[in-house]
């Protein structure tokens, strides 16, 4: 986390203030923005390189608009003029292992003194797209489609989390575009955080994921494998099938040996 203000300066002064953030997940705040940041994401990963950057603004986000610099070229994030999402995402890819930087322009306001710039932020891998296009968007659109079966057998090897559930309900947020199905796990196999727990006195497992709201998720009977990758804290849906027809498409590999990971049968 690191915090600064956009005071600190001399008044007169046209430099832009320049910040070097060192993890791969982190927040910023901007308090008093005055001028111009220019944010520098450098992690300390060996070897590693990401290929996505994720912003989410905090619900108070206000007095600036974020932009992406890539190429030597300035793309627009989020603007001040969007107004409050408190969980709107916004996401931009990279081509290939360049250094990724932000552009916070102040908007022009006689009285900043009570407004902060604040937001969250995550430096994506290759494996943890969603989709093979994860450009600037919600999230990746192309999270709405079925997985085939390679994505399929993909997604239990890289995904955050890999739970078979079924649906007790799903709840639609039209403001933030936004859809949370309520998942009631039978089995966890693997979770980043504690996003399913164990509920006192019944004993049943149970965790949000949320989608996009254009996906059109309803609530349907039967067994699911869903999985996905965390973002912000929060679970969002990959791929879902059935977890039957996931069964037949992973032991048809598995016969074949063109299964790229073990999985856990029973």
């Amino acid at each position: 986390a690191v915090s600064c203000s956009g005071l600190g300066r001399e008044p007169r002064s046209r430099a832009v203030e320049q910040v070097h953030l060192r993890c791969t997940e982190g927040s910023l705040e901007w308090m008093y923005p005055a001028r111009a940041l220019r944010v520098l994401l450098e992690p300390n990963v060996a070897g590693a390189w990401h290929t996505t950057l994720c912003i989410k603004p905090s619900s108070n986000f206000q007095g600036t608009s974020i932009f992406v610099e890539r190429a030597g070229q300035l793309h627009l994030m989020l603007s001040e003029a969007e107004g409050p999402r408190p969980h709107h995402v916004s996401c931009f890819s990279t081509q290939g292992p360049q250094r990724l930087a932000l552009f916070l322009q102040a908007s022009p306001h006689r009285d900043i003194s009570r407004r902060t710039a604040s937001f969250q932020y995550e430096l994506l891998g290759q494996q943890s797209t969603a989709g093979p296009d994860f450009k600037k968007m919600a999230l990746a659109e192309a999270m709405c489609r079925p997985c085939d079966n390679m994505e399929l057998l993909m997604a239990i090897c890289s995904s955050d989390f890999v739970v078979k559930g079924s649906i007790r309900g799903v709840s639609h947020d039209s403001e933030n575009h936004v859809s949370q199905v309520d998942v009631r796990a039978q089995k966890v196999y693997r979770q980043k955080n504690q996003i399913f727990q164990q509920e006192e006195g019944s004993g049943e497992w149970r965790g949000p994921v949320r989608t996009l709201l254009q996906c059109q998720v309803k609530k349907g009977g039967g067994d699911f494998l869903f999985s996905g990758h965390e973002l912000f804290g929060e679970a969002w849906l990959g791929c879902a099938p059935r977890f039957k027809d996931f069964m037949l498409v992973y032991q048809a590999a598995r016969e074949r040996g063109a299964n790229p990971c073990e999985f856990e049968l029973n």
